[in-house]
């Protein structure tokens, strides 16, 4: 995290992050490096569908592909960095070891991550398959699979 932190910081550049299943696991990775402020313009957790949907997230979306789904992490990660006017949006959706009542829709224990770039109104995602026991590793599993995938947009 370090490294993209300082990517960022280097290049201007500023990002958002609108997560589900990581909890904010993101932002603070984000907010733990000196400097973050510089680069991170505005973080939202929605656990929920109905603050998906009140961030911009369309219920269209939800309601066709599900909310744990690649259509729906590029909805959150273009919402988010259009309201915090950011170069890159970061949408985290999906299961991790739990079967989800009031969604029952969606692959369990599979994470879909989006990264919107603004500049070029372009979509970067990638899907992590989050089958370890334990909850924390799959977070974390997922973080880094985020770094990851930004590092490969700004390199």
């Amino acid at each position: 995290m370090r490294d993209l932190v300082l990517k960022l910081i280097e290049l201007k550049k500023t990002i958002a992050t609108m997560e589900s299943c990581t909890g904010g696991g993101v932002c603070n990775a984000i907010t733990n490096i000196e400097g973050a402020s510089e680069i991170l313009k505005y973080s939202a957790v929605t656990y929920s569908n109905e603050y998906k949907i009140k961030m911009g997230v369309s219920s269209e979306v939800i309601n066709k592909y599900s909310v744990y789904s690649e259509e729906t992490a590029c909805e959150m990660s273009k919402c988010i960095s259009r309201f915090a006017n950011s170069d890159f949006g970061v949408g985290i959706t999906g299961k991790l070891n739990r079967v989800d009542e009031n969604n029952p829709f969606g692959e369990d224990n599979v994470v879909f991550i989006s990264v919107y770039e603004k500049a070029t109104n372009k979509f970067y995602n990638t899907k992590v398959i989050a089958s370890l026991d334990d909850r924390e590793k799959n977070k974390k599993l997922v973080i880094d699979s985020c770094v990851r995938l930004i590092m490969s947009i700004i390199e």
